[in-house]
């Protein structure tokens, strides 16, 4: 979720913290004024939309299971589809279309995307089918995740462009 953190901000927005990538790969979050106030509320921001996130994955999850085939991993293919769409909507209508206060960014992108899409679980469902020899599975989740979720990115900044 790096690229989220540090997406260029829109001009005159509240930029009480500056995000900036370290070597290491995780965000540093330098406070140019209110110090270890603002740090505390950034993962806040990030903790409310993850929480969000997580039950909406559970209940996605859940419902998938129940209602259409526990055969398959349709949740975590629904998951991820709507997070790349969300995601994408988010990110190009903040950047592009509208001046939104940089705690949204925290909330949705940060917390509420990554705690609700499921690219771990992917990974691990597809490797299982691998091992296990079910090799119909196991392309079609690569193809149908991948071809959809790419999609739902188009198709979530197309909408924000739109709007």
């Amino acid at each position: 979720m790096e690229f989220a953190i540090t997406a260029p901000a829109l001009a005159g927005a509240d930029n009480s913290y500056q995000f900036q990538l370290a070597l290491r790969r995780e965000p540093v979050i330098r406070e140019s004024r209110g110090g270890r106030k603002n740090s505390m509320q950034a993962v806040l921001w990030i903790s409310l939309g993850a929480i969000v996130g997580a039950n909406a994955r559970y209940f996605i999850s859940r419902w998938a299971a129940r209602s259409l085939s526990p055969n398959f991993p349709y949740g975590t293919l629904i998951i991820n589809i709507t997070g790349s769409f969300i995601l994408a909507f988010f990110l190009v209508w903040t950047t592009e279309r509208v001046l939104a206060d940089p705690r949204w960014r925290l909330f949705v992108a940060i917390g509420f995307c990554g705690a609700y899409t499921t690219f771990s679980s992917y990974a691990f469902e597809t490797m299982s089918y691998f091992n296990q020899g079910q090799w119909l599975q196991f392309g079609l989740n690569i193809l149908l995740s991948n071809l959809f979720c790419l999609a739902a990115v188009l198709a979530g900044g197309a909408v924000a462009r739109a709007l």
